[in-house]
């Protein structure tokens, strides 16, 4: 089984990761091929640097670059895997056209500011002005190398809802993968 994550920022995506993980799942990370790209080129790396890299990146290849790259990793390396984070809308499709599964995580945005502060990369130490004007520019985008977080979420299978307690997200999680199983 192969599961694509999206969501926005600070929803819990890499929880929800970490809790596949431990059911098995082998996790391949769009902002580490990226980010491996971006230091390979000597560059600064924040969050203008990495939606650059990726933008460049699909448009020299194909609008599912990214994700067709780690979705061939774990074909290669065999057993459930989950891919994260799905960003384009040629991503999704792409993944979907290939059997995986599509999971959109999302929280009410001032929980996800403080989880994104708490986390603590580069890329997340700003105001929540700053924070919800770089999200907002990765909600929607017509061009399909770019970020559309709301297009992908369209294509979503399955909408988690992180606003609770984790047990709440991972009965969720259980409740969905109960789903696919049957």
């Amino acid at each position: 089984m192969i599961i694509g994550i999206t969501g926005t920022n600070g929803a819990g995506k890499g929880t929800v990761v970490e809790y596949l993980e431990e059911k098995g799942f082998k996790h391949y990370s769009a902002r580490a091929f990226i980010v491996e790209e971006i230091e390979r080129r000597g560059l600064t790396v924040n969050r203008d640097s990495m939606n650059a890299m990726g933008n460049e990146l699909r448009a020299q290849h194909t609008p599912s670059y990214v994700i067709e790259q780690l979705f061939m990793r774990a074909q290669a390396e065999g057993g459930n895997a989950v891919l994260e984070s799905v960003r384009a809308v040629s991503e999704a499709e792409f993944l979907k056209s290939h059997g995986a599964r599509l999971f959109f995580v999302d929280a009410d945005p001032q929980v996800r500011y403080e989880r994104a502060r708490k986390r603590g990369s580069a890329t997340d130490q700003v105001d929540f002005k700053t924070f919800m004007y770089e999200e907002e520019r990765e909600l929607r985008s017509d061009d399909p190398t770019k970020h559309s977080v709301l297009g992908v979420a369209e294509r979503a299978d399955y909408r988690l809802t992180n606003d609770g307690t984790l047990e709440d997200l991972h009965a969720q999680i259980e409740q969905v993968l109960a789903k696919i199983g049957e």
